[in-house]
């Protein structure tokens, strides 16, 4: 597999024992006993309610790392050591070539009938051609060719826990070598699941895990492994997105780890120390999980759970269900790749060299690097350039997001609900009773038709990306067809000449399309 070596556990665990001894060396006395106080706090804090967690072995960890704070500093570095390995140990998956070569055999054709198929017998026709289905865009061979002398680290959008499985498949099928990425531990309860997402890739994540040891480990596996020479997705929105708006503030944490291996990279004299990061842009005609995360985005009022264990997505009856009555025959799914940049958030041409405003080439490595070609360690200076890269990245969503008939029924409608109850919030809106909830087909189409001119004006600008059957009455058919297809209470549907909306999910499906400005179409 170009590009990924697959260390074991203990090269690992030495690996990130090291990085934190590193880090650990130049703190304060008092520094490293809130180090270990704060690990020590929150876990025990966590286990209270986290009982599965609380084995004897860890308990008896955290009560030697808690008699460590007690002790000198020696003591408690030996403590945070061994923390360091039990967390190592738990996050590495070893990625395994003949399983990534069986997977890629079997499971595109099983993950694009379980996203698009129509009827049930499809998910077992022969005839099913699952390349016809899952659509990719974007610089496909120019990212191939840079594959072979760059890391990359893509960065995409994050909509649903199909989201990962869903980029696996899109880059097998274009020839890009695979990924690894952070997954979430309940995803790993499925032992089937666990077993090949361990081995495609997934590295395990337990978000439940606050203390700051726990993150600083994620981080410096990331950059160890991004530093070996593999390639790595991380969704920088953090989690899925609960409102389905497109990320405007990325989390820029493991954005940096990026930055830190490559002058690590510098340093060492790596023969292809060079990474790139690649947006990726995905969008759904229909997403699995709406219906929980607008519920939840609403409810929590911006303090939404860190993680949701008990969503549609855990069901695998659900999960089925979607699969048999979601999408119709024609494409519904689309993964675009969005062009390249360095690590300081400037594009690059065909070769990776980067471009200034005026497309004139660059060297990055001055920007980091003194005179005699010395990294220059300069933690505020690298967080501006990471600053300016996740800007460029959010800039880059909006560029290559795809409106569908979906997004554009749901945001007029939305926005015609809106209109007519002008005196209430969001909150009490998406709370109307069933009658006061009917539009006619006419406003419908109206307001499609001015919202397409607006799409059509921006898909010109290269603001937006879109992929639609027709004009107002052709979009408006689609999104009642696809809207029919799940959802318990559908966003939109309807009877005769009216069109009733279902709020909080024409909030959701709206909410992909703000931020371009597209209200003012509506008048």
């Amino acid at each position: 597999m170009s590009g990924i070596e697959s260390p074991t556990n203990r090269q690992i665990i030495d690996a990130l024992q090291r990085r934190c001894a590193e880090r650990l060396r130049p703190l304060s006395d008092e520094a490293v006993f809130t180090y270990i106080a704060d690990a020590v706090y929150m876990e025990r804090r966590r286990l209270q309610t986290d009982r599965d967690d609380a084995t004897p072995e860890y308990e008896q960890r955290l009560k030697a790392a808690a008699r460590a704070s007690q002790q000198g500093r020696a003591a408690q570095e030996r403590a945070l050591l061994d923390l360091v390995g039990v967390y190592a140990a738990e996050i590495h998956n070893r990625f395994s070539e003949k399983t990534y070569s069986f997977a890629t055999r079997v499971l595109p054709g099983a993950l694009t009938r379980l996203l698009t198929a129509a009827q049930p017998t499809q998910l077992l026709g022969a005839d099913f051609d699952p390349t016809s289905r899952i659509v990719v865009q974007g610089p496909v061979d120019t990212l191939k060719e840079l594959a072979k002398t760059h890391t990359l680290v893509l960065t995409p959008t994050h909509l649903s826990n199909l989201d990962s499985p869903l980029i696996g498949y899109a880059l097998h099928k274009v020839g890009l070598p695979p990924c690894i990425y952070g997954a979430g531990l309940n995803l790993f309860t499925n032992p089937a699941m666990s077993f090949f997402m361990s081995r495609l890739g997934a590295y395990t994540v337990d978000r439940r895990k606050k203390l700051r040891l726990y993150k600083d480990v994620l981080k410096d596996y990331s950059v160890e492994s991004i530093g070996r020479g593999a390639h790595s997705l991380f969704f920088p929105g953090g989690t899925r997105s609960r409102a389905g708006t497109l990320e405007t503030d990325l989390k820029k944490g493991l954005l940096g780890t990026a930055i830190t291996a490559w002058q690590d990279g510098l340093e060492s004299r790596r023969a292809s120390p060079e990474i790139l990061v690649v947006p990726c842009t995905l969008s759904f005609a229909l997403v699995l999980e709406a219906e929980t995360l607008i519920e939840d985005a609403l409810a929590a009022a911006g303090k939404a759970r860190y993680i949701i264990s008990d969503d549609e997505f855990s069901e695998a009856r659900t999960v089925a269900s979607f699969a048999r009555r979601v999408l119709n025959l024609d494409a519904s799914t689309y993964v675009r790749f969005g062009a390249p940049l360095d690590l300081l958030g400037n594009p690059v041409d065909a070769e990776g060299h980067s471009l200034d405003p005026a497309g004139e080439r660059i060297d990055r490595r001055a920007y980091i690097t003194d005179r005699a070609g010395t990294v220059i360690r300069d933690a505020q200076r690298d967080r501006v350039y990471t600053d300016r890269l996740s800007r460029q990245i959010s800039a880059a969503y909006f560029r290559d997001n795809i409106a569908l008939p979906t997004h554009i029924a749901g945001f007029v409608a939305w926005k015609l609900l809106s209109s007519s109850h002008p005196r209430l919030d969001v909150y009490h809106r998406v709370l109307l009773g069933r009658e006061d909830c009917w539009l006619t087909r006419a406003a419908m189409l109206r307001g499609i038709e001015q919202v397409l001119s607006g799409i059509q004006r921006l898909q010109q600008a290269n603001r937006i990306q879109s992929a639609l059957p027709g004009g107002a009455e052709a979009v408006l058919t689609e999104a009642l067809a696809r809207f029919r297809g799940y959802h318990k209470i559908p966003a939109l549907s309807a009877s005769g000449d009216r069109i009733q909306v279902g709020p909080k999910l024409a909030l959701y499906y709206s909410n992909r399309l703000v931020g371009y400005g597209l209200e003012e179409e509506l008048s």
